[in-house]
């Protein structure tokens, strides 16, 4: 299945790009997101017309997630957990509690651009998480998971 993608669409291409995909992946997600279009010559003529509107309006989706960076960059986020012995936490720390203490300072992130690669947290220390505000922007955060008093 040939598309025409009106997006910039991780390890596939960029605005304006001609790609070949598998007919799934179109028809379930590029197409109904609206990140891609069949690559009839109808909709080859319609993306030229609004090919300066796509292009403006993901360089401000850009912008904003580097505005957003900058907010967080060098940011050390302090999360209190129950520990029990040696350090051991009683559950873990995942994405849902980051996104909560990130509400805590007045920021506002979701869960799906937390990326943790290691997993959930499940001992007190200091972590490096990356936030993925944009395919073209990521930030490298502190996360330090200390014992609730």
């Amino acid at each position: 299945m040939n598309v025409i993608l009106l997006d910039k669409v991780e390890n596939l291409g960029s605005i304006g790009d001609l790609v070949k995909v598998k007919p799934g992946y179109g028809r379930n997600y590029l197409i109904p997101t609206g990140k891609a279009a069949l690559a009839t010559p109808e909709n080859l003529k319609e993306f030229e017309s609004r090919r300066a509107d796509l292009e403006k309006r993901a360089a401000e989706e850009v912008a904003s997630a580097k505005a957003r960076a900058e907010l967080v960059t060098g940011m050390d986020l302090v999360i209190r957990a129950n520990v029990g012995g040696e350090g051991k936490l009683f559950g873990s720390v995942g994405p849902a509690d980051i996104v909560e203490a990130f509400e805590k300072v007045g920021v506002e992130v979701s869960r799906s651009e937390i990326r943790m690669p290691d997993g959930p947290l499940h001992e007190v220390g200091d972590y490096v998480i990356t936030l993925h505000l944009h395919s073209d922007v990521n930030v490298d955060i502190t996360v330090r998971v200390v014992a609730e008093d």
